[in-house]
C-alpha cells in the first residue's frame, strides 16, 4: 500500500549533514558548555530546527503560521455574506417602507 505510485513520501537525510558549528546559536551553546567542561552530546539534534533550508527562515515560517487559513477563511467568510444577503433580502421585502412618515406596526396610528 506504499506511495501511490508516487514514490518515497520523504527521503531521511544523513545525520552527518548536521553540524552544531554551522548554527551560530548552537555553536554558543556548545562553547558555553566546554568552558563549564561539559558537553551535550545530543545537541546535534537541534540542528535542523535552525537550518533555512530544512524549516526556511524565521519570517518565512511566520508568513506560512499567519496566512495558513487565510485562503479557507476568505471562501468561508464570503459564503456566509452571501447566505445572509441571499436570505435577509427576501425577509426585508416589504418591511421598511414609510417608517419615516410615523407608520409603526405596533402602534397602528397614522
Amino acid at each position: 500500500m506504499g506511495g501511490h505510485g508516487h514514490g518515497e513520501p520523504y527521503t531521511v537525510p544523513h545525520p552527518s549533514i548536521y553540524k552544531v558549528e554551522n548554527i551560530p546559536k548552537l555553536r554558543e551553546v556548545q562553547e558555553a558548555l566546554a568552558r563549564q567542561g561539559l558537553k551535550d552530546p545530543w545537541l546535534r539534534n537541534e540542528v535542523w530546527r535552525y537550518e533555512p533550508s530544512t524549516m526556511g527562515t524565521h519570517a518565512t515560517r511566520a508568513r506560512a503560521f499567519f496566512l495558513r487559513g487565510l485562503l479557507w477563511g476568505s471562501i468561508a467568510a464570503a459564503i456566509h455574506i452571501g447566505c445572509e444577503y441571499a436570505f435577509s433580502s427576501k425577509d426585508d421585502h416589504g418591511h421598511g417602507h414609510g417608517h419615516g412618515d410615523g407608520e409603526h406596526a405596533e402602534g397602528g396610528h397614522h
